[in-house]
């Protein structure tokens, strides 16, 4: 019983997307609607990006440029500005989540724990700006690449549409970076290093390049999914296959599967229907602090025809609690196993923080809409 209320707990969103989808599935029992009811292609890609990444975090990049631009730089607001833009700018291709799983520890590694307001601080906008740095693309984030392919967006419109919202958060993390007094630091990565494996570079650079292409749909998705697929087959027996989250692309099916359900009970379709025209951003936003910014997404899309408003929604939603974004979760648990870790303050600096900005974000969010 111990072990079911931890897996529970670690992973809380999966568990909710089956105990849904089963529950449709009494309603409406398994039937040849099924079938249609999954986006295999949207699996594939996210399967397929994950791997690359993966397998490039493997070979020591994302640790390499860190520790490169880490190494630099003696000034504390410096440090603070360049370890949030790497968060920022890396996320909108490598995913918010393995941005802050590369990142955030090299953030304690460097600054170490015996200032806590200063490593908190850090962290909570470090979480910022991966969860908005990783709007811009499609493969940005998962609620990304599932709403880019559930209206048929074009690369250039997708970027063009997100831009607008993408500098403003640029600017409010360059902002809250620059806030931070200004002096030396003490950097601590002189007796770490991290050598780079050429040959996975290569391998997984080119894989990576082709599953971008293929989720903006310049590519085909099945062949370069089958070339990854062997690739984490059989490239140094299958490791990169221990760093692929499955659980996410099992809750994406289970979404799925209960959203398909929904949709053919027509009262329930009309309700929400009705309650979310004209209000994709208030609830988009709002549906994400409860149960996270992807599963909303998944579970709204099929009900409007407004996707930018959609997906301002559910990106802004990615502000507010820490289960908005389960990328958040990620920073919040690396946080809680270092030395010296106050998870009170760290709950209360991120909650002022980002529920400020989701309320600014929310009136911003609809002002671009409006007018740009």
């Amino acid at each position: 019983m111990r072990k079911l209320v931890v897996f529970f707990r670690n992973e809380s969103v999966l568990c909710i997307s089956f105990l849904l989808a089963l529950g449709s599935m009494i309603i409406i029992p398994p039937d040849a609607y099924y079938k249609d009811y999954i986006d295999y292609k949207t699996l594939i890609t996210l399967f397929s990006l994950m791997a690359s990444v993966a397998g490039l975090r493997n070979a020591g990049v994302f640790s390499w440029l860190a520790i490169w631009i880490c190494g630099k730089i003696g000034n504390v607001r410096l440090l603070t500005l360049s370890l949030t833009l790497v968060c920022f700018f890396s996320s909108a291709l490598i995913t918010n989540d393995v941005a802050l799983i590369t990142f955030v520890p090299l953030a304690i590694l460097v600054l170490g724990t015996q200032d806590q307001r200063r490593l908190i601080y850090v962290i909570v906008v470090q979480t910022l700006a991966a969860n908005l740095g990783s709007i811009l693309f499609p493969m940005g984030n998962p609620q990304n690449l599932l709403l880019y392919r559930q209206f048929s967006y074009s690369i250039g419109r997708f970027i063009m549409e997100m831009f607008p919202l993408w500098i403003l958060s640029l600017c409010v993390c360059i902002a809250l970076s620059l806030a931070v007094p200004a002096g030396n630091a003490v950097l601590r990565i002189q007796s770490y290093r991290e050598n780079l494996q050429w040959k996975d570079v290569l391998c997984w650079g080119v894989s990576f390049a082709g599953g971008a292409a293929s989720a903006c749909g310049l590519l085909p998705i099945y062949w370069t999914a089958a070339i990854t697929v062997l690739l984490a087959i059989f490239w140094k027996r299958g490791k990169v296959l221990f760093g692929i989250d499955y659980s996410l692309l099992i809750t994406f099916a289970c979404f799925f599967i209960f959203v398909g359900n929904i949709t053919r009970i027509e009262s329930v379709r009309i309700w929400i229907q009705n309650a979310l025209s004209g209000r994709e951003i208030l609830v988009g936003a709002g549906l994400s602090q409860v149960i996270s910014n992807v599963p909303a997404a998944a579970m709204l899309a099929p009900f409007t025809q407004n996707a930018r408003a959609l997906l301002y929604g559910v990106n802004i939603g990615g502000l507010g609690t820490l289960i908005a974004s389960m990328a958040s979760l990620i920073s919040y648990r690396r946080y809680c196993v270092t030395e010296q870790a106050d998870k009170g303050r760290y709950l209360l600096y991120f909650s002022v923080i980002n529920f400020a900005l989701l309320i600014i974000f929310f009136f911003c969010g609809g002002w671009i809409i409006k007018f740009l």
